[in-house]
């Protein structure tokens, strides 16, 4: 269906969005291999878990993805990702955001998508770093052989976990084996402090378990005494990168944290020998996360930005 919009007399396209289901991972997952980004959120399973926060809807345009996200109710865009002339997208998109009386905003637009909004629209729209969001990226082999006089804390840490647990042992996570890794969320939570990022995580933790085998995703644990004690889980995004969307681990049991991050490294590595980098996601602007994330020294971050538009009406 078509419709008269506000871009002069234009006939642009409908959006068609609907909420996100899990049916949706084949189509989205064939669009998201075109644009084969390093981005974790341009990756179903950032999509489907984290729905809850964000109220995500969805909609195929041509060989592009548009999705549509609600936060405390003000609905944005993700960047249209995929292939295909951008022009009568951000047209559609920005008619879809004037039938909801809102200014058109995207958010998640990697240092690529910017160029391209740039070049296509020059001038028009109002650009701004989301640095919260940046993605922190390592050389695979770097957290895998954690080499080097920089990461020398994270390997003395490491030492005191392998003498204070000698019965230590890494194995990926199966079906039989993922409740274990429930338990030990559950335990692990209860010796957090609530908010509400904490509390969107669990519930997101809590989808990707659900899911965890539809979803395809990957995941390695180590055992002390028995026990699961850490935990990770990730997947491969793109042709060159592996991305980790959660690891806990007991932080009272020292070096467990160092210790799952360079085992499931290893494993990764192993099992994927194309993977170079790996993505550890974003710091949510939470000092804690910043300090522990540049302490493993990221060769690069993936930029997200957000853009307002700021000009006239699309041509």
């Amino acid at each position: 269906m078509q419709f008269l919009c506000c871009c002069r007399t234009q006939q642009i396209e409908t959006i068609h969005f609907h909420p996100v289901t899990l049916e949706d991972k084949r189509w989205v997952d064939r669009i998201l291999r075109l644009e084969d980004s390093r981005s974790t959120d341009f990756c179903f399973t950032s999509i489907l878990v984290w729905n809850d926060t964000y109220h995500q809807q969805l909609a195929a345009f041509g060989d592009r993805l548009l999705y549509k996200l609600f936060y405390h109710g003000a609905p944005f865009y993700g960047f249209p990702v995929g292939r295909g002339p951008l022009r009568p997208v951000i047209c559609a998109l920005y008619c879809d955001a004037e039938t909801d009386g809102v200014p058109l905003k995207i958010s998640g637009i990697t240092a690529q998508n910017y160029q391209a909004l740039e070049e296509e629209f020059p001038g028009q729209f109002e650009f701004t770093a989301d640095t919260f969001a940046f993605d922190y990226v390592y050389e695979a082999e770097s957290l895998a052989t954690l080499a080097g006089k920089k990461l020398s804390a994270k390997r003395n840490h490491i030492n005191r976990f392998i003498e204070n647990n000698p019965d230590w042992a890494f194995e990926p996570i199966r079906m039989e084996t993922l409740l274990e890794c429930v338990f030990m969320t559950r335990e692990w939570a209860r010796h957090h402090q609530k908010d509400e990022t904490f509390a969107a995580e669990l519930l997101a933790l809590d989808i990707a378990f659900a899911n965890y085998d539809a979803l395809r995703l990957e995941g390695g644990l180590i055992r002390s005494g028995g026990k699961v004690v850490a935990f990770a889980i990730g997947e491969p995004i793109n042709s060159d990168t592996y991305i980790v969307h959660f690891e806990k681990a007991f932080s009272d049991i020292q070096g467990a944290y160092p210790m799952i991050n360079r085992e499931f490294a290893r494993w990764i590595c192993a099992t994927h020998p194309h993977i170079r980098y790996i993505n550890r996601e974003d710091d949510l602007g939470i000092e804690s996360l910043q300090r522990a994330k540049r302490s493993y020294y990221p060769v690069f971050m993936v930029e997200k930005y957000s853009a307002v538009w700021k000009g006239a009406e699309p041509l």
